[in-house]
């Protein structure tokens, strides 16, 4: 049986333009594994879209395949409607794509401003450029009201999980990122350090960035998602507008691929079925 994607009650390109990335029948295999099948994923700027799904459903693959850690064995990537490749991590970069990883891959020994330069360190005369580079990273944090942190010279190691993740995504947004993807941005953190990632998503929006946030809170998704696509077993199962799912409708799609509980039942969206 065919699994359906709730799309049609979705808003148009009158009230949201073309997607800033359009993801078009992916494939990709490990092997014998088929990871990804055919999917399709539309992000969209000044949107948070949540990409959900169970464990093994191809969350991680897809994120690194935009992120061009992965080669694509098939399908097409489209940038601000035009077809582009993505070869490595440099290709998805110099389009404006930065991920998040949920490691943060930051570095305990050195301070913030060290770490959001670290490999990209400017250079004056032969020196590395602080004053520069301290009040680049200052005007970041600030930009994103990132206010915590006591000094952008503190190392890394003495900061919260809260702001670590404020300074990963600091880092991400400096080198005008247009798409940044958080895997599991909340994960382990407590209840106020989870509401100040969540703000710091929301400023991401707030920017005109397209933001995508992998899941499994769904508290955290309804919390500030615009769209919702679930993964099930390598499929798109469904995407849509945040407020055509509830809850159950999304462990519906992740556990089973299907669902009969989408929230819109006006019957005037159109349902294009994934094989």
């Amino acid at each position: 049986m065919a699994q359906q994607a709730v799309t049609g009650a979705s808003p148009g390109p009158a009230q949201l333009g073309e997607p800033l990335l359009k993801v078009r029948g992916i494939n990709k295999h490990f092997g014998p594994v088929q990871a990804l099948t055919n999917v399709d994923l539309d992000l969209y700027a000044g949107q948070v879209t949540a990409l959900c799904g169970d464990n093994g459903a191809g969350k991680s693959v897809l994120t690194k395949c935009i992120a061009g850690i992965y080669q694509i064995d098939g399908g097409q990537f489209f940038w601000e409607s035009k077809p582009v490749a993505i070869h490595s991590p440099r290709d998805s970069s110099a389009l404006g794509i930065e991920t998040v990883y949920q490691d943060l891959a930051l570095a305990d020994n050195l301070d913030i401003v060290q770490n959001m330069f670290l490999g990209r360190e400017q250079i004056r005369n032969g020196l590395l450029n602080e004053d520069d580079m301290e009040r680049s990273a200052g005007k970041t944090l600030s930009s994103l009201r990132v206010t915590t942190v006591r000094s952008i010279r503190q190392p890394v190691a003495s900061l919260s999980g809260g702001q670590r993740q404020s300074v990963a995504v600091a880092k991400a947004v400096m080198w005008n990122s247009k798409l940044v993807m958080l895997d599991e941005p909340t994960a382990a953190l407590g209840v106020v350090q989870t509401n100040q990632v969540l703000q710091l998503v929301r400023r991401l929006r707030e920017r005109g960035l397209a933001v995508m946030v992998i899941s499994h809170n769904l508290n955290d998704v309804f919390e500030v998602a615009d769209r919702i696509a679930v993964l099930h077993l390598g499929r798109m199962a469904g995407q849509d507008r945040a407020d055509a799912f509830d809850r159950q409708s999304v462990v519906d799609y992740m556990t089973t691929g299907a669902s009969t509980r989408s929230r819109r039942a006006d019957g005037d969206g159109e349902k294009r079925g994934q094989s």
